[in-house]
């Protein structure tokens, strides 16, 4: 079964009172909810240990980034096992601003993957297209790629460890979203592509990010395939928050 997820990457964005104030709220609303959703918050990693320390049980906590080496002489680099011993849970890999801004690859991003999978971390691997890309009528073939080359060396019980997170470029903080039934169109897709490399694809939790709100939250997560959100801006407000992951539809895990 597939868990229902709504992880908050905050960027770098944060303060100390933000940390104080949102985990805070967020820890305290979460029991009322009914619908099993899992919270994760994804701060700059100077804030993990905050986050941490405030999460309790109720919050998970994930890095937004880590190295694709296990150690070393690698100056600002965060490692897999640095991570763990932190107390992440989850971490994100292949983000599109780290695709662009610092010219990863899909190869870099496989080998972050083993990284996480070596130190037991869910590896929330990013994928997406361009609006060009899109335009041209390539966004199934782009994302299909990346899922493939990024989850190339992944197998067996490795898949419980692994998360996708559907983002389209043209979406992220723009205000722009893909309609709820594209998004899905998109996330069949790519369980689709999952099952072909002999994934257990239908167990595995696939979520939508790209100016994911409270007023669309609902509808998108309604979708078969949605299992969930990445969240940008909204992530940052703790009223915010706590609403898309109130949007959560109720009952067992998908």
């Amino acid at each position: 079964m597939r868990r229902k997820i709504v992880a908050g990457n905050w960027k770098m964005n944060g303060s100390r009172g933000l940390v104080e104030n949102l985990v805070g709220y967020v820890r305290s609303e979460l029991p009322s909810l009914d619908n099993g959703v899992e919270a994760v918050i994804i701060p700059p990693a100077l804030y993990i240990g905050d986050v941490t320390s405030l999460a309790g049980a109720q919050i998970a906590v994930g890095v937004q980034n880590v190295a694709r080496w296990d150690s070393g002489a690698y100056t600002g680099e965060v490692s897999a096992a640095m991570a763990r011993d932190c107390g992440c849970r989850y971490a994100l890999v292949g983000h599109s601003e780290r695709r662009q801004l610092f010219a990863e690859t899909d190869a870099v991003v496989a080998e972050k993957v083993t990284q996480l999978l070596s130190q037991g971390v869910v590896a929330i691997v990013c994928v997406g297209e361009t609006l060009a890309e899109r335009e041209a009528g390539q966004a199934e073939e782009v994302v299909a790629t990346q899922v493939r080359k990024g989850l190339g060396n992944v197998s067996g019980s490795e898949w419980q460890k692994i998360v996708v997170a559907y983002e389209p470029v043209w979406a992220i903080g723009t205000g722009k979203t893909a309609t709820s039934s594209d998004a899905q169109a998109m996330h069949q897709s790519i369980r689709s592509v999952l099952s072909d490399m002999g994934a257990p694809a239908e167990a595995i939790s696939l979520l939508y990010g790209g100016s994911v709100k409270a007023d669309n939250a609902a509808a998108l997560f309604a979708e078969p395939d949605i299992d969930g959100g990445l969240i940008g801006g909204a992530s940052l407000v703790a009223t915010d928050f706590m609403s898309i992951c109130q949007a959560m539809p109720a009952g067992p895990e998908r």
